[in-house]
């Protein structure tokens, strides 16, 4: 059973179109090599063709004191095909975005520690939730009118929520997550699992491990390396 990774922020004001660039590795981002596929929906009828014209009017018309995106990481296994991998980015984005505008980007890189492939997908999902509607980019990110929404933008899902209700919607989304990826797996014959619980609730007695960034992990020597993913799996 291996560990989910589900990784969540927010986009602040401004920050939108240079975030999908990154994920979608476009201009000087391409150097990266590792993007497979890019995928968008729901998207509102003046970015359908364009999903960047969306994010760019967000970072434009967006409220400044509030996040206008949220942002998943979300790891995938390795043992499934380039298509497989791929069917999967586009489940886990359409649940993780339900009916709000999303664009995801599957990469393939290698881990630094390791050399294995480390799948992935990001899937940035808009905060403004379509309602039938027609706006123009500038009404769509007006403030919500409940008594004429035609008048004003799309009503935001996000804020407002307590912190216990917060924490179980994040919890709840780890664990759709985790079933969509162990679905999968079983669809294609593969043994392995993931679990969305941490470690104390998995019975497991060990401190989640750091993020050691790919620089830290270039100065480890290879029997450092060897030390440090023994460890992970539990080797004396």
């Amino acid at each position: 059973m291996e560990s989910l990774h589900f990784g969540i922020t927010s986009g602040k004001h401004g920050t939108a179109a240079n975030h999908l660039a990154y994920i979608t590795r476009d201009g000087h981002y391409a150097a990266r090599n590792d993007l497979i596929t890019t995928g968008h929906g729901n998207m509102p009828s003046f970015a359908i063709d364009n999903p960047m014209l969306l994010w760019k009017a967000s970072d434009k018309h967006e409220r400044k004191n509030g996040s206008i995106f949220h942002s998943y990481t979300v790891s995938l296994p390795n043992v499934l095909t380039v298509d497989q991998l791929i069917e999967l980015a586009w489940q886990q984005s359409r649940q993780l975005a339900g009916p709000k505008p999303f664009q995801f980007a599957l990469h393939l890189s290698r881990s630094s520690l390791q050399e294995r492939p480390n799948p992935h997908v990001h899937i940035v999902i808009c905060d403004r939730l379509p309602d039938g509607i027609e706006r123009s980019p500038e009404q769509m990110f007006k403030r919500y009118n409940p008594t004429h929404p035609e008048k004003g933008g799309c009503r935001k899902d996000s804020g407002g929520k307590a912190p216990q209700a917060l924490h179980g919607h994040v919890t709840e989304q780890r664990k759709a997550a985790a079933n969509e990826i162990n679905a999968a797996l079983a669809k294609y014959g593969h043994e392995l699992r993931v679990d969305h619980r941490s470690l104390r609730e998995r019975g497991i007695n060990r401190k989640p491990e750091r993020y050691l960034g790919p620089a830290k992990i270039r100065k480890m020597t290879k029997e450092e390396r060897a030390t440090y993913v023994q460890k992970r799996r539990g080797e004396p």
